[in-house]
């Protein structure tokens, strides 16, 4: 990938598309000539998609600042819980690429409010789910959707904003994500402290049923690349630079998850801090997420390479710092921030770097993203699981993080030294 952007030839861009009827061609060039991602034209369109990631985001993370409440009301232990989170993450790994390739030929707008349909469904089937295995395959559901929807709003906002500022209109559209962990997963853990954590599942589901209404009523038509079909996706496959990016992203990013998933007990009962203060941590959480994804957005439209590899250096520095400082629950904010910044950063440049692998399928290369990330979620969870029963402390699973990040930027280094970018 070039270092500037704005000198990638059009073809490897997901942003373009020769289909698209004239007003949403013509919106797209306008969008590329007229400055920042704010102009009146086209922002609407990107906040509705953006406020799919503030559901999809709400529910991905509540559940990790509910995880006591919930192993109490299901009847299961706390590595049992982690399970649970992790049965969210399986339905993207295979939800993602299904998904994205059965779509491809739709419109990206359409693509969007089917997924986020099918979010809704899972989020009703957990909320009724009667007993843990239940909760499993209701949560298994809720996950399917995710990273095709990413990936189909991510495609769709790119083609709004131009190619010169894709990996901002990407950002832009993961920044959903992240304010939902300033906003919507404190909200859903105080309400779910509450009120019962089930709660969670009615308050997403709103959300989710919002982002149809507002994706149906502001976000234009963006056609399928032309020629676009099943076979034509499942061509990502067959790219090594793709796999090597994918590979880098789940080692990379499960340190973070070793740690997230056990956030709530290890402040709690390792910090000492009051329970009533776990969606504090959370929204604090969210702060840090808001600002690593714009910024690594940026960042990603310089160099997406560089950038996951600078992240990944910071993020296993600061889970590093989180397991020796968290026993005094206020030292170790510092390191959770430096580590929710770094983490965030990394989503938009492995976006970039894997819609750039497969440029002739950027729907399932985009969706890909999402299951690498979410089998680190996976791998993450585990790692702190295995951690916690093998009778290491609460504390441990941060540093296990911190190798496994330390991990990532090796291979980064070793993998993807032959990119331009």
């Amino acid at each position: 990938m070039p270092n500037n952007a704005a000198d990638e030839p059009s073809s490897t861009s997901p942003s373009t598309s020769s289909s698209a009827p004239p007003s949403a061609s013509s919106a797209s060039s306008s969008a590329s000539r007229s400055g920042p991602l704010g102009h009146r034209a086209i922002l609407p369109g990107i906040l509705a998609l953006a406020l799919g990631g503030f559901a999809i985001g709400t529910t991905e993370f509540a559940i990790m600042g509910l995880l006591p409440e919930a192993v109490a009301d299901l009847g299961v232990d706390l590595p049992a819980g982690g399970i649970l989170i992790s049965a969210y993450a399986l339905g993207v790994v295979i939800g993602a690429p299904l998904l994205a390739a059965g779509m491809a030929r739709i419109d990206r707008r359409t693509s969007a409010l089917w997924l986020m349909a099918l979010f809704v469904i899972g989020h009703a089937a957990s909320l009724f789910a009667p007993d843990f295995t239940t909760m499993l395959v209701a949560r298994f559901i809720s996950g399917l959707p995710h990273g095709a929807y990413f990936s189909a709003a991510a495609l769709a906002a790119a083609h709004l904003a131009g190619p010169a500022r894709r990996g901002q209109a990407i950002a832009w559209v993961m920044a959903g994500l992240s304010v939902a962990n300033l906003i919507g997963v404190p909200l859903a853990t105080w309400l779910g402290q509450n009120s019962g954590w089930r709660w969670m599942f009615i308050v997403t589901g709103l959300f989710g049923a919002a982002t149809m209404a507002a994706v149906a009523w502001l976000v234009p038509r963006v056609p399928a690349p032309p020629g676009a079909s099943v076979r034509g996706e499942l061509t990502a496959l067959r790219s090594p630079a793709l796999w090597r990016a994918i590979v880098v992203g789940i080692i990379g990013f499960a340190g973070m998850f070793a740690l997230y998933t056990y956030i709530a007990p290890v402040f709690t009962d390792v910090g000492g801090m009051a329970p009533q203060l776990v969606p504090v941590i959370m929204a604090l959480y969210g702060v840090g997420m808001v600002v690593g994804t714009l910024v690594g957005g940026a960042l990603s439209d310089r160099s997406a390479r560089r950038t996951l590899q600078w992240m990944l250096a910071i993020v296993a520095v600061a889970l590093a710092c989180f397991s020796l400082t968290a026993q005094w629950w206020i030292l170790s904010l510092v390191p959770l921030l430096a580590a929710a910044m770094a983490a965030s950063a990394l989503v938009p440049s492995l976006q970039v770097l894997l819609v750039d692998a497969a440029p002739q399928a950027p729907q399932l290369s985009g969706a890909l993203n999402h299951s690498a990330l979410n089998l680190a979620n996976a791998m993450g969870a585990w790692v702190g699981a295995a951690v916690i029963q093998a009778g290491l402390g609460l504390q441990v699973p941060a540093g296990a993080g911190a190798a496994l990040a330390g991990v990532g930027l090796l291979l980064s280094l070793i993998l993807l030294r032959s990119r331009k970018s």
